[in-house]
């Protein structure tokens, strides 16, 4: 998924790219993540001035990712905006008062633009996702399920100052 300068400034329209980004290497190592689906990248490139190219549109997937309270898979869709604007040429090496600070000033005649998308996912994904909101999560002592029934287990919190007193009256 390149974007090429002299094409897009050649040309009578945006140009589309309707691609699925593979973004798995992206979210190795998160133990919270089962699986993801490719991301399915739906953009349009267009020239917004002299060697200046906006690319804006939708990205849209899906990820199998762990409840955080009681570790139930849970399916999760997320649509996400992507916009950037890339400038060909060096970048200044003061910037300009009135100069974009989103600008992505590139040196190569195109761009790559899956480590933006793939940037742009993980900027995207939630921290935690739960299975309902009313989720009850694990026992923290023998780690039932306590959206599935209570346990027999005593959870009560006793004041460590005053943890010595919890016997006085046997």
């Amino acid at each position: 998924m390149k974007v090429h300068f002299r094409k897009i400034a050649n040309a009578d329209g945006p140009m589309h790219f309707h691609e699925n980004v593979d973004v798995s290497e992206a979210v190795k190592g998160r133990k919270d993540i089962l699986t993801v689906s490719p991301l399915l990248a739906d953009l349009d490139a267009l020239p917004a001035a002299a060697d200046l190219v906006t690319v804006e549109g939708k990205l849209s997937g899906d990820a199998d990712m762990l409840c955080a309270r009681c570790l139930t898979p849970v399916k999760t869709h997320m649509d996400i905006p992507f916009a950037e604007k890339f400038k060909w040429g060096k970048e200044p090496a003061e910037p300009e008062e009135d100069g974009d600070d989103d600008l992505i000033y590139v040196t190569d005649e195109a761009v790559d633009l899956a480590p933006y998308v793939q940037e742009s996912y993980l900027l995207h994904l939630p921290l935690s996702v739960l299975c309902t909101p009313g989720c009850k999560g694990l026992c923290p002592t023998c780690g039932h399920n306590l959206n599935e029934g209570a346990c027999s287990c005593d959870n009560t919190v006793i004041d460590p100052r005053l943890a010595g007193l919890k016997d006085f009256f046997k």
